[in-house]
């Protein structure tokens, strides 16, 4: 089974005094591309969340948001009480230099003022730390269980494409054994509408069998179903764990299925199997559009 690089999850953990929520977004890319923001209490053990989660992601455009909710008595905001009683004398002298009343309502006026409130970023404790880690790896769980869900999905989609493209290369038989004959007779009627030409029937024969060996699919048909039932065989069993690791893999097979078409289409010289290899192409440039979103 095939996890997809799409996936979201969610991890809440809490200490003492905090709540930690942590979402994991994730994307397909090419390489791993992890955006974290943390708060800055956090940044001690970025490093550290960010090696306990990289093995887990592989591949993906990944964004880590971590938000924190204060739950105890402490508040991280308190008021500067040394900055308003300074600024209440400086308001004091102003009136009395000015001769105007003081404020009807000392307490909105100060706490308006620049600096009256202070942030405290204390030093977080271990068990916040500790309630990171486990929120991290909540969130990561619920990430790849996102993915795999995912995965079955894009599972289920390329079975089908596979079987249509393999449908299609079977149907393409039939044209293929009338293509003979009528190059034989094509070749016999241009011929005859040259007036006075005599020509070796045996050596008609002998350049009738070298073109058509030219024409000959056999080959492209025959490594065309080995890619397919490699496809199916890097996706795995329905039944099995999700695997990380084949969406490159599966790419570059896509890239030999279409290969063997292109070159199914090129020898065709028939309306029929031209169709026909059309609409093969039309199924894998569908699995190409989707492959990019296997891990």
């Amino acid at each position: 089974m095939i996890l997809s690089m799409t996936g979201f999850g969610r991890g809440i953990a809490s200490s003492a005094t905090k709540k930690v929520t942590v979402d994991i977004k994730s994307l397909n890319s090419k390489q791993l591309d992890l955006q974290m923001r943390i708060p800055s209490c956090f940044r001690e053990v970025e490093l550290d969340v960010r090696s306990r989660i990289t093995p887990v992601l592989e591949r993906g455009k990944v964004e880590l948001n971590v938000s924190i909710e204060q739950t105890g008595d402490e508040t991280p905001v308190r008021l500067n009480t040394s900055v308003i009683s300074g600024y209440k004398a400086q308001l004091e002298n102003l009136s009395a230099t000015l001769g105007v009343n003081p404020p009807a309502d000392w307490i909105s006026t100060l706490l308006r003022l620049p600096d009256a409130w202070k942030s405290e970023n204390a030093a977080v404790s271990e068990e916040d730390v500790n309630a990171l880690f486990e929120a991290a790896k909540k969130a990561l769980a619920g990430l790849v269980e996102f993915r795999a869900t995912e995965g079955r999905k894009l599972y289920d989609f390329f079975i089908s494409k596979i079987n249509n493209i393999g449908s299609l290369l079977e149907s393409v038989a039939p044209f293929e054994e009338e293509r003979v004959p009528r190059i034989k007779v094509r070749l016999e009627e241009q011929l005859s509408r040259i007036p006075a030409v005599e020509f070796d029937r045996g050596r008609l024969e002998q350049e009738l069998i070298f073109y058509i060996e030219k024409l000959d699919i056999t080959e492209e048909k025959i490594r065309l179903r080995s890619h397919l039932n490699y496809f199916l065989e890097t996706l795995g069993a329905v039944d099995q764990l999700p695997a990380q690791g084949q969406g490159k893999k599966l790419g570059f097979i896509a890239q030999e299925m279409g290969r063997e078409i292109n070159t199914l289409g090129s020898k065709s010289n028939q309306a029929e199997m031209q169709r026909i290899v059309v609409k093969m192409k039309d199924e894998l440039e569908q699995i190409k559009e989707q492959v990019l979103n296997v891990l």
